[in-house]
């Protein structure tokens, strides 16, 4: 779990992902498009991924992934970030992370 925790505090944007995942593809082609520079682990090409993919379970991703952490913390998946975005919350949640500099 600390693991993931430091691995989340990397960037003001990481996501862990699966290179295989449609639903990953799309959340990492959302934040690319706003021209967010974010972390991705991909857990299918980590050694530990097994691991990882557990501890974001505990974290309560359910799926796995994509995980998503804003400013170091856990934001959710798909569905929790595509809501933010039809809100209209997600851009002042990445300005206020430094990920953003509109």
């Amino acid at each position: 779990m600390e693991r993931v925790k430091k691995m989340a505090s990397e960037m003001p944007v990481v996501i862990f992902s699966k290179s295989s995942c449609c639903m990953c593809y799309t959340i990492k082609s959302l934040f690319s498009d706003f021209g967010v520079n974010t972390v991705v682990h991909e857990v299918d090409e980590i050694p530990t991924g097994r691991d990882i993919e557990q501890a974001l379970s505990r974290l309560g991703c359910n799926p796995s992934v994509p995980a998503i952490f804003i400013g170091g913390d856990f934001v959710g998946g798909t569905n929790e970030v595509m809501t933010l975005h039809l809100n209209r919350s997600l851009i002042p949640m990445l300005k206020k992370a430094g990920a953003l500099w509109l």
